[in-house]
């Protein structure tokens, strides 16, 4: 038997022989709070509620973590009705009051991913188990938000992923009490792919240098899918590619640090695109070292030499100094967008900590609100209710246009940002230009393409 599972069972024991008999014979639909203690954590009389933040606080993608990590501590402000309620006044449609959750007041513990699995796990497992958390959320590396995700499926406790681009955390790795408001690679390609061949053209040679890990794995398919044509890729059927020709793709591990030794042999490959499938301090260390080699200054098959990052940030941009300007890619969401509740994010934010958010606050900050927000719609915290508000909640107010949690894989739909490094930046913030706002309909897709299954509503 698994610790989660003695955990319920110890929760189950409290109710006595009849109330753990009447557990076990008791259908998942159930009447408005008429669960009690059946189901992990539950917070019962008390008066307030604990939520879990694990992130990257040590390691590759560390930046990342710290911004998620200030953007939670802003959303439990607000949940408690302190500051100026940032998005809370935008979002919609809403039930949030203002008073923390169903009347608790929010409280929070914090783990450290270190952005490796077992870490990671571990810290959940804590947060869990010690200090009763009844939801957890974060991650800034899809190999930990699939090994968090699958744990809290186990456990009976809802994850709120956060920073997780891979298609495999709402594709073959999805599970029923996950939910994902990043958007993907997939998404990223198909943004990217119309305006790279608008850009650089169709007529290129590509080298991948790729995180080897399930994001890593998953960006490159995706890129590839969408200048090469799904025929040239495994597990991506239907899309036609806008002519482009592979000339390698090659994995580097997570946190190497010094990638020479994988950019030396771009040099005389026949390349004139090099595709960097990294984040965080990686991508920073790979471009940088990419332009000392001097990629940027050559000319290949009678073109200029381009470099590429499929996934940027704010943060990755500010580390990677004069190297992003005029360098493509895709993001989640930028500061500089003039909509209602990015302009409300933004404000309070800054009034917090003295500069704008990252991608990575962003979308931690909406998933805090959107569960909140979930307990508030279901009247309770049981999670099968919590689970069935999500599904197929369409709001807006959040940023990036209208917005859905599809039911049949937990994956957020919105519009996709495509960004190009600014050449001439108006301060140390203004780092990425929006070249292209995505719509929605162009970066949807079948869910059964990447497999998987949700699994049981279960306690």
């Amino acid at each position: 038997m698994s610790d989660f599972s003695k955990l319920n069972r110890r929760q189950a024991l409290k109710l006595g022989a009849a109330g753990a008999a009447t557990i076990g014979a008791t259908p998942l639909f159930f009447s408005r709070n008429a669960w009690a203690e059946t189901f992990a954590n539950d917070p019962g009389n008390k008066a307030s509620v604990t939520l879990g933040f694990n992130v990257p606080q040590t390691g590759a993608y560390s930046d990342e973590g710290a911004d998620e990590l200030r953007a939670y501590k802003l959303a439990v402000k607000h949940l408690n009705g302190e500051g100026d309620g940032g998005m809370m006044n935008t979002f919609k449609p809403s039930s949030l009051k203002g008073n923390g959750i169903l009347g608790k007041k929010v409280t929070f513990t914090t783990g450290d991913t270190q952005t490796k699995s077992d870490a990671a796990r571990a810290s959940a497992k804590r947060m869990i188990e010690k200090d009763g958390a009844l939801m957890i959320t974060g991650g800034s590396s899809s190999g930990v938000a699939v090994a968090v995700q699958g744990m809290c499926q186990e456990a009976g406790i809802i994850f709120m992923a956060g920073l997780t681009h891979s298609n495999d955390t709402t594709g073959k790795d999805k599970r029923r009490y996950g939910f994902r408001h990043f958007f993907n690679a997939y998404m990223s390609g198909a943004a990217l792919g119309p305006v790279l061949e608008k850009e650089i053209g169709n007529d290129r040679r590509a080298y991948h240098l790729t995180a080897d890990y399930t994001w890593g794995w998953t960006q490159e398919q995706s890129m590839r899918a969408f200048t090469e044509g799904s025929d040239n890729v495994d597990g991506m059927d239907g899309i036609k590619g806008i002519g482009w020709e592979n000339v390698a793709h090659v994995k580097t591990p997570v946190g190497a640090g010094d990638f020479s030794q994988y950019i030396t042999p771009v040099l005389n490959s026949g390349a004139d695109v090099l595709v960097l499938n990294h984040y965080g301090k990686d991508m920073i260390n790979s471009l940088t070292q990419a332009i000392q080699f001097g990629l940027r200054d050559k000319q290949v098959n009678g073109k200029n030499f381009e470099i590429v990052v499929p996934l940027f940030s704010r943060l990755m941009a500010q580390g990677a100094g004069e190297n992003i300007k005029g360098i493509l890619g895709s993001t989640n969401w930028n500061w500089s967008l003039k909509d209602a509740g990015s302009q409300a994010f933004v404000k309070a934010f800054g009034a917090e900590y003295g500069f704008p958010p990252s991608m990575a606050a962003h979308t931690c900050y909406c998933q805090t609100l959107l569960y909140a927000n979930a307990c508030e719609m279901a009247g309770t915290f049981y999670p099968p209710e919590v689970i069935k508000a999500l599904e197929g909640f369409s709001f807006d107010g959040m940023g990036n246009g209208a917005t859905e949690y599809r039911a049949a894989d937990h994956q957020c739909f919105k519009d996709v940002l495509v960004v190009r490094g600014n050449q001439n930046p108006s301060s140390q913030f203004d780092l990425l230009e929006v070249v292209q706002t995505t719509p929605r309909s162009q970066v949807e897709y079948d869910p059964k393409i990447f497999g998987g299954e949700l699994g049981p509503y279960k306690v």
